[in-house]
């Protein structure tokens, strides 16, 4: 579904896939999880553009269901894997995916062996404070080391990755069972309480709209450490 002039949502690929489109191009935030390719090829042909026209893939971070299309995505466009400098290595399968402790850990593992991710080499690795097209880079590490959100300050749209999502009406930061160092990761939100976005789109629930960033520096007032 159309969010707001050239910004799409892409549903039923788990972990959320936005699609912008800025003139002739088209750049993907994330690509769900492995074996969903089809559903993001499907809605590009509905809103009669062309697989070719992807120009930019922007990985939020290295997640399987964030990144689990990326190399088929890849070689079949031939677009520019956007990801930040500390999860490339993750993203290249040059290091293991953090995994989380315990039980849900090794579910972890055993869904990478599954799904059989197929890893890529990032064309381009990302900093705080970088830009893509229009997008800011903030570097929000503890979920991943190199999660990151996007931010279009012409729009006043954040892009949130897992750093804070929006489910069934309530604020969420990542979640504590895929995120090593949850400490981390809500240091790193006070970053977004700093700038002024109107709308909020996560990695996973709905858009978050309108005064998403007052409602965002309200959640972090009541959790911060």
């Amino acid at each position: 579904m159309e969010i707001m002039e050239g910004v799409h949502l892409i549903d039923g690929t788990n972990a959320n896939v936005y699609l912008l489109i800025n003139g002739k191009e088209l750049t993907l935030i994330d690509t769900g999880m492995p074996r969903q390719m089809q559903k993001i090829l499907d809605y590009i042909g509905k809103i009669n553009r062309k697989p070719s026209d992807i120009s930019k893939v922007i990985l939020t971070h290295c997640h399987i269901d964030h990144m689990g299309n990326v190399y088929d995505i890849k070689n079949l466009t031939n677009a520019k894997v956007c990801v930040h400098k500390d999860d490339a290595p993750f993203v290249s399968g040059k290091e293991k995916i953090p995994s989380p402790k315990g039980l849900t850990g090794a579910a972890f593992k055993i869904g990478l062996q599954f799904f059989k991710v197929k890893f890529v080499n990032p064309d381009v690795l990302l900093n705080e404070g970088d830009k893509v097209d229009d997008l800011e880079v903030i570097h929000n590490p503890g979920h991943t080391p190199g999660g990151i959100s996007l931010y279009d300050r012409n729009r006043k749209l954040l892009f949130a990755g897992d750093e804070l999502r929006y489910i069934d009406g309530k604020i969420q930061g990542p979640p504590e069972q895929f995120t090593p160092d949850m400490k981390l990761a809500i240091t790193s939100m006070e970053k977004l309480t700093k700038i002024d976005f109107d709308v909020m789109l996560c990695g996973h629930g709905e858009p978050l709209r309108p005064d998403a960033s007052k409602k965002v520096k309200e959640f972090y007032d009541m959790i911060r450490i």
